[in-house]
């Protein structure tokens, strides 16, 4: 680019990544700076889509890909005006230069793009345990919407009967009940000694009769995988024996994808994610990142976490995106909540699991009760476990885990804003909680847990 050329060219910010943290952060900029040439690369077909919603897709509950899309490309351009280029693999960054190269995959030429200012939101990448080979026909993992496409797309084709999914976490419950929706046979091989590692021993227990009773077979302690078939994989291998797989997804967890920001400079942090400053603001000149590439704050445990969640990154692209439009924001941390469902089930999680807590330096323990949904005479009332994690000495909050079958994904927020605001067991008992006997009892769940972990302080 020539010198005329270059003080002629508007402010830019350049944006790798085109789905939760990038857009947000693409959107958040250009509307505070309408002035500013926002260019945002993608590397799949799509942007601006819900991952989350991928299981349901798979399952037929949605029918249309489209529906997952909030934005398309082209409304991106004629609605806020910010420049989508799709199939598009950023290789390289030079800092120095401030100029960034991607490969166009229609075409194969490298391209070059200038910027100004740089927001790096690449995500993970799925960990594709060994002996997995990623070019199996007939193995997928199971990250962008794509993904979906290409899984749906295989079972409509080849309408595989046995189906293995690697891994024991909540997208693995996920897909599990898409799976099972479409009348496959279902595995599951976790290497932990039991499903959701995540949380405590009693909800993956439920957890685990639930995947049971709708006909999930559930393999732990698997330490040593092997896979048979040529070009596909048939069967594998593992030490309680061998199971048939007519198709395989990989749902082992996610690592935090760093090769871009080390290319650029950008410090890591403990996890091994970027790390950033409360303005989503990487150690590397006007370089920025956000989404699942980075590391967070735990506001419970004070330290360094990862947890790549899509509610994180979209906060993470609002906050990078009005910094470098000019305003002041900060992102302090999470608290680490998240909720599946799973058949039957509605499954959540915030804060510190005991093991957590106790790693963390504090005294903690934990309590778990059982208790109605609405008051017990309303119709269907059903039985919500709660448990509670906390300090016995200071009766600081830790923790919440939550199953049921109604009302437990709005519960489970309740310790989540006491997590967040540092509440005691005494400070949340005594929250003015809403009671109505069709929606809960006069003692809602969350006060009846909160009022026995008291009963457990030391005195």
């Amino acid at each position: 680019m020539s010198r005329l050329s270059e003080k002629s060219r508007k402010d830019r910010l350049l944006v790798i990544g085109g789905n939760a943290a990038g857009m947000s952060a693409a959107s958040k900029a250009k509307r505070l700076r309408p002035d500013l040439d926002v260019i945002a690369l993608e590397k799949s077909p799509h942007v601006s889509y819900s991952a989350c919603g991928i299981p349901y897709f798979v399952s037929d509950l949605v029918r249309d890909p489209g529906q997952l899309v909030a934005l398309t490309p082209q409304e991106f351009q004629t609605k806020r005006g910010i420049q989508v280029c799709t199939l598009h693999d950023v290789v390289d960054i030079s800092p120095v230069k401030r100029r960034v190269t991607a490969v166009d995959l229609a075409t194969g030429r490298e391209v070059g793009f200038d910027y100004d200012r740089l927001m790096i939101a690449v995500g993970g990448r799925p960990h594709l345990p060994a002996p997995f080979n990623p070019e199996a026909a007939n193995v997928f993992s199971i990250q962008t919407l794509q993904d979906g496409i290409r899984i749906k797309q295989y079972i409509d084709t080849h309408r595989p009967r046995s189906i293995v999914l690697i891994g024991g976490g909540y997208i693995a419950m996920e897909m599990a009940e898409a799976c099972r929706l479409r009348g496959r046979d279902v595995t599951i091989l976790e290497k932990a000694p039991r499903i959701l590692p995540g949380f405590d021993d009693v909800i993956a227990g439920h957890v685990a009769a639930e995947l049971s009773a709708n006909s999930v077979r559930v393999v732990t302690d698997v330490q040593a995988l092997d896979t048979n078939g040529d070009g596909a994989v048939t069967s594998i291998s593992a030490g309680a024996g061998s199971f048939d797989a007519d198709l395989v997804l990989v749902c082992a967890g996610m690592r935090p994808n760093t090769d871009l920001a080390k290319i650029a400079g950008a410090r890591l942090g403990k996890t091994g994610a970027i790390k950033t400053d409360w303005k989503m603001q990487t150690s590397a000149p006007n370089i920025y990142a956000g989404g699942d590439c980075v590391e967070v704050r735990n506001l419970v445990s004070g330290g360094s976490d990862y947890i790549p969640l899509g509610t994180t990154a979209n906060k993470h692209g609002r906050v990078a995106g009005e910094n470098i439009g000019g305003g002041t924001a900060t992102f302090k941390g999470v608290v680490g909540t998240s909720v599946f469902k799973v058949f039957g089930l509605e499954v959540a999680r915030t804060g510190l699991a005991l093991a957590q807590a106790r790693e963390s330096g504090f005294d903690a323990d934990a309590v778990t009760i059982s208790e109605n949904s609405r008051a017990a005479y309303y119709p269907n009332a059903q039985k919500v476990v709660c448990r509670i994690i906390f300090d016995k000495r200071t009766g600081l909050l830790l923790g919440g885990q939550m199953l049921g079958r109604e009302g437990v994904s709005k519960r489970i927020d309740i310790l989540a804003v006491a997590l967040a605001n540092k509440m005691t067991l005494e400070e949340t008992a005594n929250m003015d909680l809403s009671y109505a006997p069709p929606f809960a009892p006069v003692w809602d769940p969350v006060l009846v847990a909160v009022n026995v972990a008291r009963g457990k302080m030391q005195r």
